[in-house]
């Protein structure tokens, strides 16, 4: 328990201190930014800094620091480590430099960010690597809600149709289409106010529950060791599992859709890197709850798995143990609300991704709606796919994570760039872009929806070949820069 404090502590210290550091070293200034000189009552709208913030926290906090931390208390408590140092040093710089670089850029896309800083071919790789994680994530965000109304139904006693994944899943879906299609202060900037109350509630409901009701959260200290129950890796499993919670890709190709909405650059660090720690202090409660709730029999986290990991299951069966009554309704409105809030935001970005890429006009109607219905039906089939048994969700979240944090990685290297540009530290993107590049890279090489697939590399081969790939991208930067200088 005083681990989990501690955590908590450092967590909220380094937005003031470190998040501070890099706001000093990107440097706001008062220049207009693209919401002023842009302005298209569409996209580019100014909204006032609690907006901005709420409607970042609900991009970026869907299930993943829900389902991910849940599925990463699996490894015990050392899950908070991840949580905590990756949230400050790598999830929080990321997401301000890939906010701040698109309002200084016409508050383009995340792949065309990329492509400015790391040249056209890593554009074109962005490009796809952005329009598929948007889909994964927007299906994951539509299948993972429709999964639990259903199953508060069914608690309920309910018989009738609206017991139905398939029925939930459409309705989520034409949601998305009209969150996707028209202006963002029209649904998105009214509803998501009333959501981010949900996830207060949800987040304060089920981190109070643990102490009121006795759960005892244990200690790094005395659990510092692989607690997973079919002894799985923790590098780099534990790393990619977690994802939302600690550093995130996605949350890249969120950021552009507040920068296009920002008054001032100084917004910046309230809004992007608060908003990172803010779900991390999310995440942090869902693995608290996850190592607490559940018991550890013979030093494995073995109750997780029992009831089906991160899953709806386990989040309806910790806000039952936490909560009750009252309580437990909000707390499942807020988890229903979160993924949905990010979901439709998710599509939404694959359309302006698709937008930049083929220079479509946004304020025009139809050039809307000619990006709204491929993007939206390949996310249906998706999802009506995994209704109907056809598809697995969890190989959907599992690709969604790696691409995730490979996209994470990529955006990184970018911002790394820039800082070498305007002659600024950069070893501040660099640390956490070599890290990422050598989870990313050992992940594809053991994971079974990967390389794992195909090929049995033992797990310390892939750890050399994970660490020099990350040496590599290290040493090509190093040599750019080099020839730059």
């Amino acid at each position: 328990m005083i681990s989990f404090f501690i955590c908590l502590a450092i967590l909220i210290g380094g937005y003031f201190i470190y998040g501070k550091f890099v706001e000093n070293t990107f440097g706001p200034d008062d220049r207009e930014t693209p919401a002023v000189r842009i302005n298209d009552g569409v996209d580019y709208v100014v909204l006032p800094q609690w907006k901005l913030f709420m409607i970042q926290l609900l991009n970026i906090a869907g299930l993943g620091p829900i389902f991910g931390a849940l599925t990463g208390a699996e490894w015990g408590p050392i899950v908070f480590l991840w949580i905590t140092f990756g949230t400050i040093f790598a999830g929080g710089v990321h997401d301000y430099f890939s906010g701040m670089l698109s309002a200084r850029n016409d508050g383009d896309s995340i792949s065309e960010i990329t492509g400015i800083y790391l040249g056209d071919v890593m554009k074109n790789v962005m490009r796809v690597f952005s329009v598929v994680l948007l889909v994964m994530v927007g299906t994951v965000f539509a299948v993972g809600p429709a999964g639990l109304i259903v199953l508060l139904f069914k608690n309920s006693g309910a018989t009738s149709f609206v017991t139905s994944t398939l029925f939930w899943l459409v309705i989520i879906l034409i949601y998305y289409f009209i969150a996707t299609f028209i202006s963002i202060d029209k649904v998105i900037g009214k509803i998501y106010p009333v959501f981010g109350i949900c996830l207060i509630i949800m987040a304060l409901g089920v981190g109070v529950g643990l102490f009121t009701h006795g759960y005892q959260i244990p200690e790094i200290w005395t659990h510092f060791y692989n607690m997973h129950p079919n002894a799985t890796p923790i590098w780099s499993f534990m790393f990619i599992t977690v994802a939302c919670g600690a550093i995130s890709g996605f949350h890249s190709t969120q950021s552009p859709l507040m920068a296009r909405c920002m008054k001032s650059e100084k917004q910046g660090r309230f809004v992007f890197y608060g908003a990172m720690v803010s779900e991390g202090v999310i995440a942090l409660i869902w693995a608290a709850a996850g190592c607490a709730v559940y018991e550890v029999t013979g030093g494995l986290s073995t109750g997780l798995l029992e009831i089906g990991g991160g899953c709806s299951a386990s989040v309806y069966d910790i806000c039952s143990k936490t909560m009750g009554g009252v309580g437990i309704a909000l707390a499942m409105l807020g988890v229903i609300a979160c993924p949905i809030t990010s979901g439709d935001t998710a599509f939404r970005s694959a359309r302006l991704v698709l937008a930049d890429w083929f220079k479509l006009d946004q304020k025009s109607w139809k050039n809307r709606l000619m990006l709204c219905i491929p993007v939206l039906g390949v996310g249906a089939i998706l999802g009506v796919g995994n209704a109907l048994g056809k598809i697995d969700y969890s190989i959907i979240w599992r690709y969604f994570s790696w691409t995730n944090q490979t996209l994470a990685m990529i955006v990184l290297w970018a911002a790394a760039m820039y800082l070498f540009q305007e002659k600024k530290n950069y070893w501040i993107t660099v640390v956490p872009a070599t890290f990422m590049s050598a989870v990313s890279a050992t992940y594809f090489l053991l994971a079974p929806e990967c390389l794992g697939l195909v090929v049995a590399v033992p797990v310390a081969v892939a750890y050399v070949i994970g660490i020099l790939v990350a040496l590599l991208f290290l040493g090509i930067f190093m040599t750019t820069i080099k020839k730059r200088a």
